[in-house]
Parts: structure tokens; sequence; C-alpha cells
């Protein structure tokens, strides 16, 4: 499937701290009526088969809204650009057609793609108590490195982009206070 330009790609995980895809324009953004979650296992980057990580994916929720950051992908780099993303966000992941609001310098509507973990993909771990997905992060490592590193990165750039998320600070409350008890 080949996007017509321009493409702006909607990056609500480590897609905002680690691109690691070319771009002409980084904006703050928000997705409303989805909520991020660390619901997805993670057996190809932040865990592995026998012991999976965490990772965030967006869930429909009325009344949220998710803030992230958008990417204007150059014009000639749209194809590589996917089969990139297609390869990195392999573990369950899909593509989701989305309108996201460009929140700087001036509040704009746009179509965005972004990709997201449904509940029936194999990698799915769902929710469970903040607690026990703290644990589960804590002792998760996979070939893009230990799985605390993802989420206290995640949580450094929301700070960052001045986001509130409770789910995700609350998780890294529980994590910091899993390492103070070790």
């Amino acid at each position: 499937m080949s996007v017509r330009p321009p493409l702006w790609l909607f990056g609500y995980g480590s897609l905002i701290w680690r691109p690691a895809i070319p771009f002409v324009e980084r904006r703050p953004a928000r997705a409303h009526g989805f909520a991020r979650r660390f619901w997805q296992g993670s057996t190809d980057h932040r865990g592995v088969p026998e012991a999976p990580g965490r990772v965030v994916t967006l869930l429909p929720h009325a009344g949220a809204r998710c803030e992230g950051v958008a990417y204007r992908v150059p014009d000639d780099a749209v194809d590589a650009v996917l089969a990139t993303l297609d390869v990195r966000e392999r573990g369950g992941y899909v593509r989701l057609d989305l309108e996201i609001d460009l929140l700087a310098p001036t509040p704009t509507a746009v179509p965005a793609l972004t990709y997201v973990a449904a509940p029936d993909n194999p990698d799915w771990l769902g929710p469970a108590p903040l607690v026990e997905i703290a644990r589960q992060i804590a002792r998760s490592r996979g070939p893009s490195g230990p799985n605390r590193e993802y989420l206290l990165r995640l949580a450094e750039a929301l700070r960052e982009l001045e986001a509130d998320d409770p789910h995700v600070f609350d998780l890294e409350r529980e994590l910091l206070a899993l390492r103070e008890d070790a």
C-alpha cells in the first residue's frame, strides 16, 4: 500500500524519543478518543519470546486524549519510511489512519498514520495491576535494550512535551519504587 504525500506519522511510544526515520518537521500532537496503555507484549525489542516485555499501544476510549509527536515524512521517502516502520512495528502492530491535532505553533487537524496493537494479536498481554506490569518491565530485556529504559524514556519525553499521562507516570512510580526496594 502506498500512501500519498504528505504523510504525517503520529508517534506515542518510542517514536517520540527514537524516531530513527527521516522527517522534515516534528510537532507536538494529540489524538482524541485514544488512551495509551502498556498492554502490548514485546518479544522482539524489549523482551524475548520466553520473557516478553511490555510496550504501549493505543486503545479507543471515549473522551480520552493521547499526546505525542507528529513527523512529516519527506515526500520522496514515504515508501521507504513505511517499509522501515512495517519491520520495526512487526510485533503485533498494524497501521491505523486517524486524525490528529498538531498543537504548535497553531493548532491544526491533519490526517495521520500510526501503528497500534489490537487485542487479537499473538503478543497481546492486556491489562494487569500496575505493580505487576512494573515488575514485568523491571525484569524484561530484549535486543533493543532493557524494558525499564523504554518506560523511563517515554515518561521523560512526555514531560518534555508537558503532556500528562497518569498511566505512564503511575507506572513509572511503581517501577522506581521496585528499584528502591531491590
